[in-house]
């Protein structure tokens, strides 16, 4: 094939490696049966991960509740998980906390560590630092609640892996736009 002859490929060429983004969705859906089925039906049929999913009723006079989802994908992926969402019937509306402005997220999560001796002193005095309260302690472990951001948490289960980690039980994210507006 000669090097001067145009193309007659209808097909641009392939995109360029794109960066995978984590996005943090909120989702004001109808709180009726089969809603949540619904939404996640819409990502596992396209292949879509979910690294977290919290819901929970927000007005109960509108009967309306809230899904945090937060997932990962290429800025494409990411428009086409909201544009496909904004299509199902129960819901209201999909806001992306990742790009409407500064928001809050949380978590929280309950960590079982046995420990006797150095490594009982260990886990303490690192739960002290990471704001983590004691719920349930017995003569051989611990059960610690601990609130913050998913980072914050992973660094204190990483922590608490070599004291004696038996158990890990998470919320996942929960999130708030900042400011008088309500999503």
């Amino acid at each position: 094939m000669n090097a001067n002859v145009p193309s007659t490929s209808h097909y641009p060429a392939a995109p360029a490696a794109q960066v995978i983004e984590r996005h943090t969705l909120s989702v004001l859906v109808d709180n009726e049966p089969g809603v949540l089925a619904r939404v996640i039906g819409l990502f596992s049929g396209r292949g879509y991960n979910i690294d977290s999913l919290t819901v929970s009723e927000t007005e109960h006079e509108k009967h309306l509740s809230r899904i945090t989802i937060v997932t990962r994908g290429t800025p494409m992926v990411i428009e086409q998980i909201k544009h496909q969402l904004e299509r199902l019937v129960p819901v209201h509306r999909v806001t992306d906390l990742t790009v409407v402005g500064p928001s809050l997220e949380r978590e929280l999560a309950m960590v079982k560590v046995r420990g006797k001796g150095d490594h009982r002193v260990e886990a303490l005095r690192l739960a002290d630092a990471f704001r983590a309260r004691v719920i349930d302690a017995t003569t051989e472990s611990f059960v610690f609640e601990i609130t913050g951001k998913s980072d914050k948490i992973d660094q204190f289960v990483e922590l608490m892996l070599p004291l004696g980690l038996v158990e890990v039980s998470r919320t996942g994210v929960v999130a708030i736009g900042r400011g008088p507006e309500a999503m």
